[in-house]
């Protein structure tokens, strides 16, 4: 493997998941659901999710069209736990955008001289322009997490980050930035599941990092962490949308319909774009540690 210890995955596996974990796994088939708390038993069937997603692409071109004649400003950040699908809702929301007018960012560690400066600085030339969206494939709520998890900050410095991450984006909304916010959530099980797909395709193996390995012990550690970045950081006016994402398809078609449904672009179809499953989707009331 390319970025962390080959096999490690499948140690974890047999040697450290909890056995309910473990047990979940092995007695499942494809396309079981493998969170026990998850409202479906069954993930969405490929037919009837293309045939839902054809119809929503037709309206984020539209939606785009409308952005570069308006110019207006949208940006999507995206966080969640490891293998929570993020990139692959983002890819969705881009397949049939022009590029040129929707940028993804993802950005890696900083290096010594982002250290020195504020914080949010490094993120801030990447906002969007007139006519632009981008998307965070995840963003400054680094701090609120993953950094707190593993040590990355101080106490001083996260209690700082929370005392200007709402101030600031209240900043970009009131500036005229559509601002959107999703936390894709997934199940013990499941994340384990993929991370072991992933561990056996060449293809995908560049995924695993060694922090989402030394994460795996960690989940009680990110579920703390999570539900308090989830209620300092959720207000009205840059409110959170957690989505549900143990099945990847009714996840993509929730984060775009969400979009859609905020904006008011030209030729707008109600109807194509769907309503929305507030089993799936919703605030963080509907957060599932």
């Amino acid at each position: 493997m390319a970025r962390s210890e080959k096999g490690s995955i499948e140690r974890y596996f047999k040697n450290d998941a909890p056995k309910e974990v473990r047990s979940a796994i092995e007695k499942s088939d494809k396309g079981d659901i493998l969170n026990p708390t998850f409202p479906y038993d069954e993930r969405m069937k490929r037919k009837e999710y293309e045939k839902q997603m054809e119809e929503i692409q037709i309206e984020l071109v539209k939606m785009q069209s409308w952005l570069k004649e308006t110019d207006h400003r949208i940006l999507l950040i995206f966080e969640g736990r490891d293998a929570a699908g993020k990139g692959g809702t983002i890819k969705r929301f881009r397949e049939n955008l022009n590029p040129r007018g929707a940028r993804n960012v993802a950005l890696s560690k900083p290096s010594d001289t982002e250290l020195s400066q504020w914080y949010f600085q490094r993120y801030i030339a990447h906002l969007p322009a007139a006519g632009e969206i981008v998307f965070f494939d995840r963003s400054w709520y680094n701090r609120g997490v993953v950094e707190n998890v593993f040590g990355f900050c101080t106490a001083e410095e996260r209690e700082r980050f929370f005392r200007q991450v709402l101030p600031l984006e209240t900043g970009l909304v009131n500036d005229g930035i559509k601002l959107f916010k999703f936390w894709l959530n997934v199940g013990r099980a499941e994340q384990l599941n993929r991370f072991l797909a992933r561990e056996s395709d060449p293809l995908k193996q560049w995924k695993l990092s060694p922090i989402d390995i030394a994460g795996l012990n960690k989940w009680d550690e990110y579920s703390q962490s999570i539900e308090e970045t989830l209620t300092r950081s959720h207000t009205e006016h840059c409110p959170w949308t957690i989505v549900r994402s143990d099945d990847k398809k009714r996840a993509r078609l929730a984060a775009i319909r969400t979009v859609l449904h905020a904006l008011e672009y030209d030729e707008k179809d109600e109807d194509a774009i769907g309503a929305n499953d507030p089993d799936i989707c919703g605030g963080p009331e509907i957060w599932d540690a």
